[in-house]
C-alpha cells in the first residue's frame, strides 16, 4: 500500500536526521573540525526544515502529488550521496540544508497526500502511520547511525538511508497523481485559511518542545538509574504507540485526546522534576503520551485546513520543526538552573492553556 511507502520514506529521512548526534565525533575527526562545529550539522537540518516546509510547500502546491513526492525524494537522496563522498564540511552543511528542505516539502505533501489515500474519518490512522516513520527513527537513528559508525565510518550511515530510500522511490509511484491542493486557489487565498490556525501551530509547536527538549537530555538524566539505551528505547517504543492509538482516536475525539492526554502529559513531566528516580517507569508513558498528543494536533490542523491542505502539512510540519529546535535550547539555557522535565511541564502547560484560548479541541 502507498501510505506504507511513504512512511517508509518518512522512517529514512527521520533517521538522517536522529542519526547525526551519534555521528559527530566521527565527523569531527575525519574532516578535522571541532566537535563544535560538527554539532552545527544538527541545527543546519533543523534551520532547513523550518525554512523549507512553507517555502517547498509553496513551490509544490500546484505540482501533482506524486511528481512532488518523487522530485522531494531524488532530491534528498542526491544530497546524501553528496555528502557521503565529500571531503569538505562546508559541502557537507550544504548537503545537510538540501537535504532538509527536500525532507520537509516531502513530508509537507506526504501529509497531505496521506489522508487523501484513506476514506474520510480515518485520516488520523493514515497520519498515524506516517508518523509512525518517525518515531522509529526516534529510537532506531542514534543508535543506528552510532554502530554503523563504529563499525564502517560516519559516511556508512549517509549510505545507509540513500539505501532506504530506494524501496521508497518505487512505493511513491503508486501513490494517485493527483493534484496537491483540492483546488486551483491563489497562494494568498490558502495563506488566508490558514492564519486563524496559528494557536493551533503554535500548540504542535510547544507540544513538540516539551518532548524535545526532554528527550535530549534523557540520556544523562537516567545515568546511574537504568541502562540508558532501555530507558531510550521504552521512550521510543512508547512514541511509536502513542501514535498509533491516537490514530484511532484523532478522528472521533480529538478534543478528549488533547485535553486528557495534555494533562496526563503535564502530571507525568512534573511528577519526574520531583522524583527523577521514576524515569525508567514512565518512560514509555511520557513518550506515548508526547506523541498521541502531538498527532492528534497534526491531524487536527489538516482537518481545519481543507482548502489549503498542502500549506497546512508544510506550517505543521514547521511547527514541529521549530520547537523541535527550541526544546532543546531552552532546556540546555535552563540547565543547572531547573531539570529539564521542569521545562517540559512549563512548556505543556502553555500548550493546555493555548488549547482554552484556540479551542483546538471542541468538536471531541
Amino acid at each position: 500500500m502507498p501510505l506504507y511507502f511513504l512512511a517508509l520514506a518518512v522512517f529514512a529521512m527521520g533517521t538522517s536526521e536522529f542519526m547525526l548526534a551519534g555521528l559527530v565525533p566521527g565527523i569531527a575527526a575525519a574532516l578535522g573540525v571541532s566537535l563544535a562545529q560538527a554539532g552545527f550539522l544538527t541545527s543546519a537540518f533543523a534551520l532547513g526544515m523550518v525554512a523549507g516546509a512553507p517555502l517547498m510547500a509553496a513551490l509544490a502546491r500546484t505540482w501533482r502529488r506524486r511528481s512532488a513526492l518523487l522530485c522531494f525524494l531524488a532530491v534528498f537522496v542526491a544530497a546524501h550521496v553528496a555528502g557521503a563522498l565529500t571531503t569538505s564540511f562546508a559541502v557537507l552543511v550544504g548537503t545537510r540544508l538540501v537535504a532538509a528542505v527536500a525532507n520537509a516539502g516531502f513530508l509537507a505533501v506526504a501529509l497531505t497526500a496521506a489522508a487523501a489515500l484513506v476514506p474520510p474519518g480515518r485520516q488520523g490512522r493514515a497520519l498515524a502511520v506516517l508518523l509512525g516513520g518517525t518515531t522509529v527513527a526516534c529510537v532506531a537513528g542514534v543508535p543506528g547511525g552510532a554502530v554503523l559508525d563504529a563499525v564502517f565510518g560516519w559516511r556508512a550511515a549517509f549510505w545507509a538511508v540513500v539505501l532506504l530510500c530506494l524501496p521508497a522511490v518505487a512505493g511513491v509511484w503508486r501513490v494517485p497523481d493527483t493534484p496537491a491542493g483540492t483546488k486551483p486557489a491563489g497562494l494568498r487565498a490558502e495563506l488566508a485559511e490558514l492564519r486563524p490556525l496559528a494557536w493551533v501551530l503554535l500548540l504542535a509547536a510547544l507540544v513538540n518542545a516539551a518532548t524535545f527538549g526532554a528527550f535530549t537530555y534523557l540520556a544523562p538524566l537516567a545515568a546511574g538509574l537504568a541502562p540508558v539505551p532501555v530507558v531510550l528505547a521504552a521512550f521510543g517504543v512508547g512514541c511509536f504507540a502513542g501514535v498509533t492509538v491516537a490514530g484511532r482516536l484523532a478522528d472521533r475525539w480529538p478534543g478528549r485526546v488533547v485535553a486528557l492526554g495534555g494533562s496526563l502529559l503535564l502530571a507525568g513531566w512534573i511528577t519526574l522534576a520531583l522524583v527523577p528516580a521514576a524515569l525508567p517507569a514512565l518512560a514509555f508513558t511520557q513518550g506515548a503520551l508526547s506523541f498521541a498528543v502531538g498527532g492528534t494536533v497534526i491531524t487536527r490542523i489538516l482537518h481545519l485546513a481543507t482548502g489549503a491542505p498542502t500549506m497546512a502539512g508544510s506550517y505543521a510540519t514547521a511547527a514541529l520543526n521549530a520547537g523541535a529546535t527550541a526544546g532543546p535550547l531552552l532546556a540546555g539555557a535552563l540547565l543547572g538552573i531547573l531539570s529539564p522535565f521542569w521545562t517540559a511541564a512549563a512548556l505543556v502547560a502553555a500548550a493546555l492553556a493555548v488549547v482554552r484560548r484556540a479551542g483546538a479541541g471542541r468538536s471531541g
